[in-house]
């Protein structure tokens, strides 16, 4: 099966500022997850902003950014999503939403993710993963219950995603595991059923306009 990496930082700092913590900590989560998953990390800095907001659903199939349509075949052949951020103001990284925001949810739907937050404080961005449950949620990557917060991200990690020799390996990977191994769980779940029924004919994704969610008496 197939998991995506979204590296939630699109900050790109020059010496002697300190390299982006999310590189680290993705880092290792995609070596925790190569036992299970064929892996792929979505860097935003790959996937620069435009001037003016604009989805890529709402682009016609010929007028689509090649950038945006490669990320998107991406998402949607993934069976889960490990969506690694920091928190900004309480909240998810803008550069995360921003990129996510891009794509439909039927992109992402009836499959699972991982929430894993990261900072160099001691809450390890776990304010952040409140919000991030609803939105993931509403995209339709439910996010599993086991998240994972990495605080003091700076002590824990070297700069190639290997625990620094001060940390106990034993009890990071066997508390990243908890949550990488309910994302396959899930995961595999998911990728059965969809062969079984599949879920869109059911419940129909939404392609045209906002109205179609609104209630019969509207």
């Amino acid at each position: 099966m197939k998991a995506l990496v979204f590296l939630g930082s699109r900050r790109k700092s020059s010496p002697p500022l300190p390299a982006r913590l999310g590189a680290r900590v993705s880092a290792f989560l995609l070596a925790q997850l190569g036992n299970r998953f064929e892996t792929t990390l979505v860097d935003p800095l790959d996937y620069p902003p435009t001037d003016i907001f604009k989805p890529a659903f709402a682009y016609s199939e010929q007028a689509k950014p090649s950038h945006l349509s490669s990320l998107e075949s991406l998402v949607r052949q993934a069976d889960a999503y490990v969506m690694v951020s920091p928190e900004y103001n309480h909240s998810m990284s803008p550069a995360l939403s921003d990129l996510l925001n891009h794509f439909p949810s039927s992109a992402f739907a009836f499959k699972p993710s991982l929430i894993a937050t990261y900072s160099s404080g001691q809450w390890g961005g776990t304010r952040a993963a409140v919000s991030m449950r609803t939105f993931l949620a509403e995209l339709g990557c439910i996010p599993v219950s086991a998240m994972l917060h990495f605080p003091h991200a700076d002590q824990v990690f070297e700069q190639d995603g290997k625990l620094a020799l001060s940390q106990d390996e034993t009890r990071w990977v066997s508390y990243s595991k908890r949550g990488t191994e309910q994302l396959y769980w899930w995961a595999a779940a998911a990728s059965h059923q969809r062969t079984v029924a599949d879920p869109f004919a059911a419940s129909p994704a939404f392609t045209r306009t906002p109205s179609e969610r609104n209630s019969p008496e509207w």
